[in-house]
């Protein structure tokens, strides 16, 4: 992609301290960062190639496109247990979950009251409404309230936080997904505690590994945020090879596959050693803009996960981030070969079990599916 008078856009990582002068000098710097040491600019080619000779840049990176991550071809909540939470008095009440994505459609019936705000980075301002239903979609498989109106969520009380860093046709920048992920770090050091993000879900993806990028994620999981992703749709019939997308495949990430009604693998579902956890990912119902709509992707499979932490978060709250990533592992069902594989990584997220008092004996729940 290039910008305006030939310029490209870039992300600038330092070595050390950020210098935004060094980067001004030659070009136009769009965002600069305050939990990395990096810089988004526009510049020049000739300018990239007299920046990297800079001893004080750590490396140059194209700002790769991000996308959302579904394919349109779509039950859900039922499979992983969450109905059996919700009976038992848990429904996520008071959790924080940021949505990175198109945005959220407030104005759905079944979102309204839950959604408590946000940022919109693609068009610089405080109304991150969904222009493409992609985000809306996450948002009511992790939160659709229960209202007798459309669908349930994994977690009906949360609270819902909506960054939107994708454009109405489904592309965006990494630059901007950094700013999000910056926002939800700021959170949770102002003085203002009641919005503080707990959880982010990420339904969007790319092949292309960023430094900053995963700066970032590591500096928000050191904040104490759980981070959820989509593990991506580049998987193959056969299920072979590495194809885990970014940020997906970041170690301060859960990389979340997709599967079907009987429990196998998503053909697209994306697999490799950082898939993390599986999660139902075909023919989701869910919100979609004004009303409701089935899709399809590991895009759908991520809010579940994400919805399940706010269960066992608002079961255990001392839990940290650890804590319940290491819950939703040892409470997954074993899907696939014996163990953490390529495939369904610990297994399909059991809510049920993952959001028992953590005394309570889960084994039973922990089985294996044959």
């Amino acid at each position: 992609m290039i910008t305006t008078a030939g310029a490209a856009p870039v992300i600038i990582s330092f070595k050390d301290k950020t210098d935004p002068e060094i980067v001004q000098l030659h070009g136009k710097v769009t965002h600069s960062y305050k939990y990395i040491p990096a810089v988004a600019a526009d510049l020049p080619e000739q300018a990239i190639e007299d920046l990297k000779k800079n001893n004080k840049i750590a490396c140059i990176e194209p700002d790769y496109e991000v996308s959302v991550l579904e394919e349109v071809v779509p039950w859900g909540i039922t499979r992983i247990g969450a109905p059996v939470v919700h009976t038992n008095g848990n429904k996520g009440t008071g959790i924080n979950v940021a949505i990175i994505d198109t945005g959220i459609n407030y104005n759905n019936p079944d979102l309204r009251d839950n959604y408590k705000g946000g940022y919109d980075f693609v068009n610089d301002d405080a109304n991150p409404l969904d222009d493409n239903g992609h985000g809306t979609h996450c948002a009511g498989i992790i939160a659709a309230a229960h209202n007798n109106i459309g669908v349930i969520g994994v977690a009906p009380e949360a609270n819902l936080y909506s960054l939107k860093t994708v454009n109405g046709t489904g592309s965006g920048n990494v630059s901007d997904l950094i700013s999000a992920i910056e926002w939800a770090i700021d959170t949770c050091k102002d003085a203002d505690t009641s919005n503080d993000i707990q959880i982010i879900s990420m339904s969007l993806g790319s092949n292309d590994r960023v430094t900053a990028l995963e700066t970032a994620c590591s500096r928000a999981y050191d904040s104490g945020i759980l981070l959820v992703a989509a593990a991506g749709n580049d998987g193959n019939e056969r299920g072979t090879g590495d194809s885990v997308d970014y940020p997906g495949a970041y170690g301060s990430v859960i990389a979340v596959a997709a599967t079907d009604s009987m429990n196998k693998r998503a053909s697209f579902s994306s697999t490799g050693p950082a898939v993390e956890l599986a999660a139902p990912g075909v023919n989701i119902l869910s919100t979609y803009q004004d009303g409701w709509a089935s899709l399809s992707g590991t895009s759908m499979a991520c809010p579940h996960v994400a919805g399940t932490a706010a269960l066992v978060l608002a079961a255990s709250p001392s839990f940290t981030n650890d804590n319940i990533r290491s819950r939703l592992a040892q409470t997954a069902t074993d899907l696939g070969t014996s163990g953490r594989d390529n495939l369904y990584g610990y297994g399909l997220v059991n809510a049920e079990a993952s959001a028992a008092d953590s005394t309570c004996e889960t084994t039973m729940k922990n089985r294996k599916v044959s």
